[in-house]
């Protein structure tokens, strides 16, 4: 059996070791001319437990438990905690000691699992997706894409067409049209500043008087209707996220990233100078190109399968990054999809695809809605009872929705996967 991945970010590449193991062939088609060196529009990422089980299984056997923790550093502690603007002083809200995450670079982690890929998967750089046709028995599909350096379209044939195009999946609109993103009601500025080559960064250590668990926590700050997110990666870079309400910009292509100018920069860097203390200020404004993505989800998808169609990662989940899930969700979502297909086998393969469809999709739509609500908390949007978060009145037990642990199926392993077995 041949199935067709369109898209090579993390849930393509991931798509295509889980298929590849399930005993299939795998052609991945994807837009850009080759992996990437560097992430301007990806940066830093958290993955959980079951994910790095998952990771380590595609990897090599001998490198299995040292190649992933040498591309990461630990995330042990969850912390949010509030910033006085006026004073610039800041106070522990809640703070989670066993938090078992490890942070990675988007692109650190693209090339170790594209790396790691059996030769015999066909990747196929700079073809642009066109469309697609199931044949008229619904036992296969046709993929159609043009290949950038000459212009001709070429038709890769497969059995199942695996779409991992992402928020704004062209596949999946040809089957919901009248679906549409929801914007959150504000925007993220992002940035990794690399001190790599500064060893004895003045910024870097200011930042780790003020922030002494740097290196192994995962920090929310949050001010009054806004909120910031950094932690260190690999190698001194600080990875930062910073949350600001505005009405919804107007995208240009299919991109939910602005182009930004140096004004807009500016803008940004005084804004932050009034509200956040002068240590993370510091940060921001020492970081190369920051960039502006408009933050999207939508509502839950009924289904995410159709005839031998079937959707992964952002193209069947999009979400908003609040509870670190996106990438987990994109890795979990290709390994249950290849247990699947090999548990029932190809004479059972539409039996197989609606049951990844019906494992997965009770448990995103959980931890979609819940990011959601987490944003609103930490942005101080008003919430579906009325309220508004205040992080400077709140009480202990209302802080304690902050925390990560407490996402739908945090801890929950599906069926296949317990006791680290999955293989």
């Amino acid at each position: 059996m041949r199935a067709v991945v369109v898209g090579g970010s993390i849930a393509g590449v991931c798509s295509a070791h889980a298929l590849s193991t399930a005993g299939w062939q795998v052609v991945v088609v994807e837009k850009t001319t080759g992996p990437p060196t560097g992430s301007p529009t990806g940066a830093g990422l958290g993955l959980d437990p079951l994910s790095r089980t998952i990771i380590n299984s595609w990897l090599p056997p001998q490198h299995q438990h040292t190649l992933l923790n040498n591309h990461t550093l630990p995330l042990t502690i969850d912390q949010n905690q509030f910033t006085d603007a006026d004073k610039k002083i800041s106070r522990i809200l809640t703070r989670d000691e066993s938090f078992n995450f490890r942070a990675a670079y988007w692109s650190d982690l693209h090339g170790l699992l594209y790396n790691a890929l059996p030769p015999q998967i066909s990747f196929l750089w700079g073809h642009v997706f066109q469309s697609f046709q199931v044949s008229d028995d619904k036992k296969s599909v046709s993929v159609y894409s043009k290949v950038l350096e000459t212009g001709e379209t070429v038709e890769i044939v497969g059995d199942l067409l695996v779409a991992a195009d992402g928020c704004l999946s062209s596949i999946r609109h040809s089957f919901l049209p009248d679906l549409k993103l929801r914007y959150s009601g504000y925007c993220a500025w992002r940035g990794v500043l690399d001190l790599s080559d500064n060893e004895n960064s003045e910024t870097f250590v200011a930042l780790k008087k003020v922030y002494e668990d740097l290196g192994k926590c995962l920090y929310f700050d949050l001010g009054r209707g806004t909120h910031t997110v950094f932690y260190e990666l690999l190698n001194k870079r600080i990875n930062w996220i910073w949350y600001v309400n505005q009405p919804e910009p107007q995208l240009k292509g299919n991109s939910v990233t602005i182009k930004v100018s140096s004004t807009m920069i500016n803008q940004m860097h005084e804004e932050a100078e009034k509200i956040w203390v002068p240590e993370l200020v510091k940060v921001i404004k020492e970081t190369k190109e920051p960039f502006l993505n408009v933050i999207y989800d939508c509502d839950p998808l009924e289904r995410i399968v159709w005839d031998r169609v079937v959707l992964i990662g952002d193209a069947a989940h999009p979400t908003t990054p609040h509870g670190l899930r996106s990438t987990n969700m994109s890795i979990l979502d290709a390994a249950v999809l290849g247990q699947c297909v090999m548990k029932w086998g190809v004479e059972n393969l539409d039996v197989g695809l609606k049951d990844y469809e019906c494992i997965r999709v009770p448990v995103t739509s959980k931890q979609v809605l819940h990011s959601r609500r987490l944003g609103r908390i930490k942005q101080g949007l008003v919430l579906e009872d009325g309220k508004v978060f205040d992080p400077n009145m709140a009480s202990p037990l209302e802080c304690k929705d902050l925390q990560q642990k407490y996402m739908p199926g945090f801890n929950d392993v599906p069926f296949g996967f317990e006791d680290n077995s999955y293989k």
